[in-house]
């Protein structure tokens, strides 16, 4: 009885400890300008994706300009981050790499 008691602690223990690092979602009121446009240059190798500009809320829109990236490892793709309408306001879903 005193094990399950202990591993149901440490269950509860981690869960909150994970959950603490998930990132808040921001909602903002207004919605973000339209993107901007930006001149993308030669990439520094094949081995790189550009990470496109976005905007970002500070109080106030702030453009974020875009990037290039090199890949975790051969075949990633970088799928975009964006403001998605929830909530009745905006709330960013950050761009992450997935598998080609």
């Amino acid at each position: 009885m005193e094990r399950k008691v202990l591993m149901i602690m440490l269950f509860l223990s981690l869960l909150a400890v994970l959950s603490a690092c998930a990132p808040t979602p921001v909602l903002v009121r207004e919605a973000p300008p339209p993107p901007r446009e930006e001149i993308i240059g030669a990439a520094p190798s094949p081995a790189h994706a550009w990470i496109p500009g976005h905007w970002k809320w500070e109080g106030g829109w702030v453009w974020i300009p875009g990037h290039w990236r090199a890949a975790p490892h051969p075949g990633a793709v970088w799928v975009p981050g964006h403001w998605k309408e929830r909530y009745g306001g905006w709330v960013w879903v950050p761009g992450r790499w997935r598998e080609y």
